[in-house]
């Protein structure tokens, strides 16, 4: 279970510098955190959330992260606006022995989201191959 705050560096922005969240609800199969400093008018959210759907070997479950942030428009700044990212895994834990594959295509988006070619460096800056394609419309 995650901890009520994150506040250890869990969570970065593109310039590499932490942003703290605090729970605010849990329940069953969701928790919301809001960042700790946000403005009670322009929300900024980490929502977790599981579902399962079928029963024995066709068990699936599937799990989704994702961050909303409301800003003021750039071009009309009485309008907020929300920007969404979001992760979801689906995982056939019914057919599962192991978590390896469901880890290996976690670890395959994230390194291609947040890296260049043969690149070991973590980039929070948006430049890596699958953020820019993300960012720009790109294929």
């Amino acid at each position: 279970m995650l901890a009520n705050t994150l506040n250890t560096n869990e969570v970065k922005n593109r310039a590499g510098t932490e942003v703290e969240f605090s729970r605010i609800l849990t329940n069953e199969r969701k928790t919301v955190f809001a960042q700790v400093a946000e403005t009670p008018s322009l929300k900024h959210r980490i929502t977790i959330q599981h579902s399962e759907s079928g029963v024995g070997a066709k068990t699936v479950r599937r799990s989704n992260i994702r961050i909303d942030k409301d800003v003021l428009s750039a071009v009309d700044a009485s309008t907020v606006v929300t920007y969404t990212s979001s992760l979801t895994l689906t995982f056939p834990v019914g057919h599962a022995s192991t978590s390896n594959d469901a880890k290996d295509v976690l670890a395959e988006l994230i390194s291609f989201c947040a890296s260049l070619g043969a690149s070991t460096t973590i980039l929070y800056d948006g430049t890596g191959n699958g953020s820019v394609a993300l960012l720009e419309g790109g294929l």
